[in-house]
């Protein structure tokens, strides 16, 4: 889905998701290179056109929001890079973000540990 649109668009999406609601002024604001408000705004009516971006009248002018939850978003985009980097191996994955982290710390072991005893209960009731 969104891995199919153009890199500038995908970037202002990307922007969006960050920050939240962003009129075209705030966009131009945080683009790291430099875009007219007229070229901004044309990659925005694209992305409204494809369904990715909606948009809202507001007294500072309109305020342009991603249309699908983070939550799916983010979902999508790791999907793509197991795929894509990781021959679909979600456990390849896991173990290559595990060996980035020089460091865990101790809560945030207890969550990957809590997550697999999950992921074995489901597996075990026959659910994905």
């Amino acid at each position: 889905m969104l891995s199919q649109i153009p890199p500038r668009e995908r970037q202002i999406v990307d922007l969006l998701y960050q920050r939240g609601s962003c009129t075209v002024a705030d966009i131009c604001d945080a683009l790291p290179d430099r875009l007219t408000a007229s070229a901004v705004r044309a990659m925005l009516k694209r992305l409204e056109n494809k369904g990715f971006v909606g948009r809202a009248e507001s007294e500072r002018g309109y305020l342009y929001t991603p249309t699908l939850p983070d939550k799916q978003a983010r979902r999508t985009a790791l999907s793509q890079i197991v795929r894509t980097f990781f021959n679909g191996s979600p456990a390849s994955a896991a173990s290559a973000l595990l060996g980035m982290a020089k460091r865990l710390e101790p809560g945030e072991l207890d969550e990957i540990e809590a997550l697999i005893a999950r992921a074995r209960k489901n597996q075990d009731k026959g659910e994905n």
